[in-house]
């Protein structure tokens, strides 16, 4: 009899494993995002995309106790549609989400060590992978140690955040009324807009769902983890949300690239370093959580046959599956060192989209076929539903956003910035144009129409008056 996988996992190690998948260096950063959305009521951005999170999150609670295999995603829309090729094609899609994100990760491992010390890339990136490797291979419930120790760190760095914050808390109840959205459209707008934002800082839950194999009793440890990790990092990103909004100002938080930083620098009078330093622990159990989903949802696929035999094979005394494991870190290892991550990561969050919309439409088929089996708890059928309506919606608008201004008016931007702010070649005034639109978010639903050089305008970004500026024009819709 091959050797097979062990269920390890208890529900604290398994809740941690969670909560290291959802949070990451992400939160280090997108408070400043969702503040320049949604101003004031930031903290209710992340509620909103804590809700939406968690429609999503009842639907891999319920299938995931009533299929605790590993596969996951694919095998819930097995069991709900009963067609292989799309199963097959959703489990791969989720595979392909965790290698780019190995990519993506550990290039951000490489930025954040370089605060520290000087690096080489490829070095640092590859001996990254094999150290995340040589976890993942080692054994779920060592890996899983790893995770939550890491996690633990990142919760470390997070509520340190929130005590340097405290002195603002301390007036909240005499402010909340602030924090308060009024019925206004306008309003509602920014913060949905947020929210959108925010909802991919709660990406990762579903990751809990891939090693169901592995953990002590299934049934009742599966949902109950995976809706205990959404509601602690909700807890956490509305607290840190509120700090944020509390310590600087929003036109601080929006220009920043590093707001948690920046409050524990502003707070305390010292450098951020500590802050950074938990960075990289963040990033590193991104790393290790990517590669053990992407084995585990190889090994679900090979092992109902949908895959080569393979990749199904487990280690006979570490009990994990090494052909999957080796398979994916090199594929990672790939895209990390070669190809253009900034797009693929896009993609990336593109894939989950799509993964969650199935996962919710296989969750409402599989409950009207069969409302309540034994010994799982349900929830209603309106949870699904109102997930997979709105996914959809999110997929749409972030599509919408990449269709080009066919108008027959169009919008023009006009966008400067002083020579000196980019090192580039003043002779390619596309290059100095695109390179402003990605750094002040400018290409936000626009399509890049045309730019030019010219050197009698004078009107810079932030009201600078510098001469021999280059002048940048997008075509827009809905501006």
């Amino acid at each position: 009899m091959s050797a097979q996988l062990q269920r390890r996992l208890t529900l604290p190690l398994f809740t941690f494993y969670g909560l290291g998948s959802i949070l990451g260096a992400g939160i280090y950063s997108l408070v400043g995002k969702v503040a320049g959305e949604a101003g004031l009521f930031s903290p209710v951005a992340f509620i909103v995309a804590a809700i939406l999170a968690a429609l999503t999150g009842f639907s891999y609670a319920e299938l995931s106790a009533r299929y605790p295999k590993s596969g996951g995603e694919a095998i819930y829309t097995s069991k709900a549609f009963g067609i292989r090729a799309l199963s097959t094609i959703i489990g791969l899609l989720v595979t392909f989400s965790a290698i780019i994100s190995i990519g993506v990760l550990t290039n951000a491992f490489v930025g954040y060590l370089e605060v520290f010390i000087p690096v080489s890339r490829a070095l640092t990136i590859t001996v990254a992978v094999l150290i995340a490797t040589a976890f993942a291979i080692r054994g779920i419930k060592e890996s899983a140690f790893a995770a939550s120790l890491f996690t633990l760190i990142e919760i470390f760095g997070l509520l340190l955040i929130i005590w340097v914050g405290r002195h603002g808390l301390l007036t909240l109840p005499a402010r909340v009324a602030e924090f308060v959205p009024p019925v206004d459209g306008a309003i509602w707008s920014g913060i949905l807009a947020g929210a959108f934002i925010a909802f991919y800082a709660f990406i990762g839950f579903e990751d809990m769902a891939n090693i169901a194999e592995e953990v002590k009793d299934p049934h009742r440890n599966l949902p109950l983890g995976i809706l205990l990790a959404i509601l602690i990092s909700t807890s956490l990103y509305c607290i840190i949300a509120v700090v944020s909004i509390m310590s600087l100002s929003v036109q601080e938080l929006t220009v920043s690239d590093a707001p948690l930083a920046l409050i524990y620098e502003r707070t305390t009078g010292s450098s951020p370093i500590v802050i950074t330093f938990i960075g990289l622990f963040a990033i590193a159990n991104g790393i290790l959580v990517q590669i053990i989903l992407g084995s585990r949802i190889l090994y679900g696929l090979s092992k109902q046959r949908w895959l080569p035999g393979i990749f199904s094979r487990v280690h006979p005394t570490l009990h994990t599956p090494l052909v999957s494991t080796v398979f994916i870190a090199f594929l990672g290892l790939v895209f990390a060192l070669w190809l253009p991550l900034v797009s693929l990561a896009e993609l990336t969050s593109f894939t989950v989209l799509i993964v969650y919309a199935f996962v919710n439409a296989a969750c409402v088929r599989v409950k009207l076929r069969d409302p309540h089996p034994a010994g799982v708890r349900t929830f209603p059928i309106i949870v699904p539903i109102l997930g997979l309506i709105i996914i959809v919606g999110f997929l749409g608008q972030r599509l919408w956003g990449l269709i080009p201004a066919v108008s027959p008016v169009t919008h023009i931007v006009r966008m400067s910035v002083p020579q000196g702010d980019f090192a580039v070649d003043t002779r390619d005034p596309f290059t100095v144009c695109l390179g402003l639109a990605q750094e002040k978010d400018a290409l936000k639903n626009c399509t890049l129409r045309a730019a030019k050089a010219s050197q009698d305008d004078a009107e810079c970004v932030d009201g600078m008056s510098v001469a021999g500026c280059f002048a940048c024009e997008f075509g827009c819709s809905g501006l």
